[in-house]
């Protein structure tokens, strides 16, 4: 099929390519436009199935009506959530949206950031794992519009939206002791220095300190990105086993639960009966596995929801009256049966 050009329209009509310019881009008030013309020049468009061609109106404009957006791994379900919401929310408001995955790997994310704005993205919302923060601090200085998700670099403001990861961890982890365990053990992941982690690992010490509890750090293991379930079945036998003997477990992301779970079937251990498992970040499988497991969550959407508003204000507002937003929303515990209570939100 043909496509049909703005000079092709502007003939039909009998009038100049500017003028159906200026309506289309509606500015047909601003240039003195009559009403009836502006009508004619969208229905004959809408005739002729006239489409812009919205590369070269962004060059004109100075907006191309795209945003990026790098998450840590697309193919964890919870980054998966927020992707769509945010995906879904940018097309309400005319953005299309490119997404990639930095696979927690700082060159990446850096080579990611440098072809975004190479392709004219509008903006940026970034789940950083950046421990140097150059390439943030670079978007600062340039005046480029961005916002931070899921993590945040305390010593660098900006805009970001995160959830309260230390009360969040202190909650499940209190949930633990209430339950009489006291040896619980506690598996994070690599980068260990993102924001996010550490404030998990903080709300953990926190809940044993505050229960008077003594923190034992050799309950305290780091599993590897990249190898995370050989390093999990690694970890576990050795807080399964004498001295550490743990009770109960607390995992700091989903990806080490569902690790967990396969482990402990390879290695005949019951949950609850043997250990209770409880992780931060809950997915729709940990209310259809036995047991259900017990799970800090997260709300994504309204997360993907508030980056994009923040970052759609920060794109259209004059950069030297914007103020940089913080959002820090707040998470709830799903309390199931994988941790022995016999209170159920299912």
């Amino acid at each position: 099929m043909k496509k049909i050009t703005l000079a092709e329209v502007a003939k039909s009509l009998n009038v100049s390519k500017t003028l159906v310019s200026l309506v289309l881009n509606d500015r047909g008030d601003e240039k003195g436009i009559s009403k009836a013309t502006q009508e004619r020049v969208h229905k004959k468009v809408k005739e002729l199935n006239y489409k812009a061609n919205q590369f070269a109106r962004g060059l004109r404009m100075g907006k191309s009506n795209t945003i990026g957006l790098i998450v840590a791994d697309i193919s964890n379900s919870f980054y998966a959530k927020m992707c769509r919401s945010i995906e879904d929310n940018a097309n309400k408001h005319g953005y299309n949206v490119i997404i990639c995955s930095s696979d927690e790997n700082p060159e990446k994310e850096s080579t990611l950031i440098q072809m975004l704005i190479d392709r004219q993205v509008d903006g940026l919302i970034i789940s950083t794992t950046q421990k140097k923060n150059d390439d943030i601090l670079n978007l600062k200085k340039n005046n480029f519009p961005f916002v931070l998700i899921d993590r945040h670099i305390p010593k660098v403001d900006t805009n970001y939206v995160i959830v309260d990861n230390k009360d969040g961890a202190k909650e499940i982890v209190n949930h633990l002791i209430q339950l009489g365990n006291k040896r619980i053990g506690h598996l994070t992941i690599s980068p260990s220095h993102l924001s996010s982690l550490k404030d998990r690992t903080l709300g953990y010490k926190e809940a044993l300190k505050e229960n008077n509890i003594r923190i034992d750090n050799n309950l305290i293991k780091e599993i590897s990105f990249e190898n995370i379930k050989e390093d999990v079945y690694n970890q576990l036998k050795e807080l399964l086993s004498p001295p550490q003997s743990i009770s109960s477990l607390f995992v700091s992301n989903n990806n080490i639960a569902v690790a967990c779970l396969e482990c402990f079937m390879e290695m005949n251990i019951r949950v609850p009966q043997d250990v209770s498992l409880a992780s931060f970040d809950d997915i729709d499988a940990f209310k259809l596995c036995y047991p259900p497991v017990t799970a800090i969550s997260q709300p994504i959407s309204k997360m993907g929801e508030a980056a994009l508003d923040i970052l759609i204000k920060n794109i259209n507002c004059d950069e030297n009256k914007f103020d940089y937003e913080h959002k820090n929303l707040k998470t709830t515990l799903q309390i199931r049966r994988s941790c022995g209570s016999f209170i159920s939100n299912l």
